[in-house]
């Protein structure tokens, strides 16, 4: 049933904010999103009783009122999907006849990682000296002269670094960009898979991306 819900809201969205992309839509509704139930105890998985984690709720439960006024918005172009799936190796006939275009060019550079998706998924290889870099740029449809500081949780076994911590917003529209650091603390052996936030904060929003991690053996 999660499906006629949330294209229900998607529709409510579009209709308040036409100028909205399909992935702005999708931003508002995940970085809005709610991770306890009316009893404003943790959500549990229906499956068996325990807890429950973003492999099972994603982003959280929908809340269509505060995903109207969001904020801020992570928002993709086509453009940005055809350089993603250059990156993932997609030949340029495959390319073509997912996005219905016939001139299509690819970045020299682009990584996957580097998409402008509200939440963050790091996989530390046993190679990769455990340190993932990650980009992301937002868009502030909140009001002007905004200023927004970051949050950041999660477990002990991943150190979090983002630049700058702090973004300002002198207008609607504005763009800003920020980078993520993330360095795992544990040995890939040890470490089973964790969750953590990201969250953007100012006097009237929050803008949380959830972000999951997991180490590859």
């Amino acid at each position: 049933m999660s499906c006629p819900h949330i294209s229900g809201v998607a529709a409510l969205l579009k209709a308040a904010h036409p100028e909205w992309s399909p992935a702005a839509i999708k931003s508002a509704l995940m970085t809005t999103a709610y991770t306890v139930d009316n009893t404003n105890s943790s959500l549990r998985d229906a499956a068996g009783g325990l807890l429950a984690t973003p492999f099972a709720f994603g982003a959280g439960h929908v809340d269509p009122q505060k995903a109207l006024s969001p904020g801020l918005l992570y928002d993709i172009s086509t453009k940005d999907y055809v350089s993603f799936l250059c990156s993932l190796n997609y030949t340029t006939p495959h390319i073509q006849v997912i996005t219905k275009m016939s001139n299509i060019t690819c970045p020299r550079k682009f990584r996957p990682g580097d998409l402008n998706y509200p939440s963050f998924s790091v996989v530390f290889k046993k190679k990769s000296k455990h340190v993932m870099r990650f980009r992301r740029e937002v868009t502030n449809v909140g009001p002007a002269m905004s200023v927004y500081n970051v949050k950041v949780s999660g477990p002990a076994s991943v150190s979090v670094k983002v630049t700058p911590a702090k973004l300002v917003f002198n207008k609607v529209g504005q763009k800003q960009r920020y980078y993520v650091i993330f360095a795992s603390t544990v040995d890939a052996s040890n470490a089973k898979p964790d969750f953590g936030w990201i969250s953007w904060m100012s006097s009237q929003h929050v803008v949380r991306s959830p972000i999951a991690y997991t180490w590859k053996i």
